[in-house]
């Protein structure tokens, strides 16, 4: 279209993305997420130091700063983490509330992790309902 700056993509507000984004994939809540880590899912929290050296950690997390998430997470990557061996892998996206996790999965899913979630809320939503963190 002449005239049209955006390339001829649609344009879409934040909110609009996340809201098609979630619609992809059943995200889960913080009890569900410590009942699939306790069946071999990786939580994999990408929260940035500041947030982890302030709030903590959950234990057992693979910590991956979001700007490093999918070259740690891709199987075939050259630069995967050794926990991600698959794509079969049951993938728990931590953030602090819940929102940047929600595209970061989407990315994932992308490179074919189709078993790849969020945890509702982040690690927010976490600490909130009582489960372990250590400091």
């Amino acid at each position: 279209m002449s005239g049209d700056r955006n390339g001829g993509t649609e344009r879409v507000g934040i909110d609009e993305l996340l809201e098609r984004v979630r619609a992809g994939f059943d995200r889960i809540g913080p009890h569900a997420a410590a009942a699939a880590a306790a069946d071999g899912a990786l939580l994999v929290d990408i929260r940035y130091a500041a947030l982890r050296e302030r709030d903590g950690l959950i234990p057992g997390a693979l910590v991956v700063e979001r700007n490093e998430l999918e070259w740690r997470l891709d199987p075939h990557g050259s630069h995967r983490a050794p926990e991600a061996d698959s794509h079969d892998l049951q993938v728990v996206v931590v953030c602090n509330e819940g929102y940047a996790s929600s595209l970061a999965v989407a990315s994932l899913r992308q490179l074919g992790l189709h078993r790849a979630t969020d945890l509702i809320g982040g690690f927010q939503a976490w600490r909130a309902a009582g489960l372990p963190v250590d400091a």
